[in-house]
């Protein structure tokens, strides 16, 4: 594989665990009325570790997943970078969902997302102006 479809790759992977981690963002948000509910984050370090990790203990492929509802072709599921947060205060129904918090968490990650499809999409500009260049 390429130099550049490597990082293609990697940028991709990366959009898509960023997506997951809003999806249970998301979710915090949507049970923060919900009794007993704990906040949850999606380990995107992890995550990506794990992911480059995977890539190159198989020689550089790895099968990837458009949708956070695939089953992955690695074996392990996307339930093994949820962590719980740290308690810091629950409400008096024992839920821990700190909306300030959450609001923090989404804009962060939302901000991440597009940073990553900016350098993505600024990969594919290159490579459209060597070819244009080349036929020139």
């Amino acid at each position: 594989m390429s130099s550049i479809a490597q990082h293609v790759s990697v940028l991709s992977q990366a959009m898509n665990l960023r997506s997951q981690r809003h999806q249970v963002l998301a979710s915090n948000i949507a049970n923060a009325d919900t009794p007993q509910y704990k906040a949850r984050d999606f380990d995107f370090q992890g995550a990506m570790q794990n992911a480059l990790a995977g890539r190159a203990s198989a020689g550089g492929v790895s099968l990837m997943t458009t949708s956070s509802g695939h089953m992955r072709g690695d074996g392990s599921g996307g339930a093994a970078n949820l962590k719980f947060r740290g308690e810091t205060q629950s409400a008096v129904d024992g839920n821990t969902v700190d909306m300030d918090v959450e609001r923090t968490q989404i804009a962060e990650n939302a901000l991440q997302y597009q940073v990553l499809t900016q350098l993505i999409s600024d990969k594919f500009k290159g490579m459209r102006s060597a070819l244009a260049s080349n036929q020139g």
